[in-house]
């Protein structure tokens, strides 16, 4: 594990402080979380936006998921 040094405004720390103490945790194991938690979602939106392109550019054919079409019946 490294130590970095961030400028952080005085209002984040603040509310960063408040929200650790409640949580019973560290700002360190905070912000560390909640990077993780930021990466993770802008991962998952250029993947969401990766696919929707590849959809754009390949539509789904008519008969495409034809075969699962009898699996989605749920009967009486």
């Amino acid at each position: 594990m490294r130590t970095v040094q961030m400028t952080l405004d005085d209002d984040l720390v603040e509310a960063v402080d408040k929200l650790a103490k409640k949580l019973k945790t560290t700002r360190s194991a905070f912000a560390r979380k909640a990077l993780r938690e930021a990466i993770k979602r802008v991962n998952i939106s250029a993947l969401e936006k990766k696919h929707k392109r590849g959809y754009e550019s390949s539509p789904v054919g008519k008969t495409e998921f034809g075969v699962w079409e009898s699996e989605q019946e749920w009967g009486d």
